[in-house]
């Protein structure tokens, strides 16, 4: 498995939460233990008292995002150094269930699970695989979606560092509304201009009396 995929736990915790629009579906264990994926063994671990570890790290992981996206990358570092020193990971050499087509391990460096409780285990992962991205690709990768007021976070991937939106969804709702904000302001001018025309006709019929 690649590094770059526990980012991904970074990103699926914070958008858990649309504090816009005061949602939040981080309400219960078994919406906790959906963040794991294909991680059961962690999942299994997952207790009510990790609902509010859950909230508590999210809320650590999102301020990192918006000091990435605010441009404050010294902070966003500090914030994310800070979680990786409470959770640290550890990384182990697998391989075993991934063969190449010769039958030969494909080894790679794999998270264990944190041994103490879920939400640490994944706090680790999801700091560590956010470390991952921003040593790689830099923190201006880090994002939040421009599409209010939506503010989920995500990880951009793009070749010339243009990503704004979270979703293709959002950024088909950003231009759909800057189009209409752009008629409306076309519309506007053109009624101005329309007034101002009909005000210097009035003016020359009244000069001609």
């Amino acid at each position: 498995m690649e590094l770059a995929h526990y980012s991904d736990y970074a990103v699926r915790l914070v958008n858990t939460e649309e504090p816009a629009r005061n949602k939040d579906s981080l309400t219960s264990v078994d919406a906790v233990r959906a963040l794991f994926g294909a991680s059961a063994q962690m999942a299994r671990r997952v207790t009510d008292t990790d609902v509010t570890r859950f909230r508590n790290v999210r809320g650590r992981l999102r301020a990192v995002f918006e000091a990435a996206d605010g441009g404050d990358h010294a902070l966003a570092v500090d914030l994310l150094n800070s979680l990786l020193m409470e959770f640290p990971v550890s990384p182990q050499v697998s391989g075993h269930e991934y063969l190449d087509d010769e039958g030969r391990p494909n080894w790679h460096i794999h998270l264990a699970d944190h041994p103490s409780n879920a939400s640490a285990g994944y706090a680790a992962i999801a700091s560590f695989g956010l470390a991952f991205h921003l040593t790689e690709h830099g923190p201006d990768r880090l994002g939040l979606c421009q599409a209010a007021p939506c503010r989920n976070a995500y990880l951009d991937t793009s070749t010339n560092r243009s990503r704004r939106y979270c979703s293709d969804r959002c950024a088909t709702r950003a231009n759909v509304a800057a189009y209409r904000a752009r008629k409306r302001l076309e519309a506007e001018a053109s009624g101005q201009s329309g007034r101002s025309a009909d005000a210097a006709q009035d003016s020359r019929a009244l000069s001609e009396l």
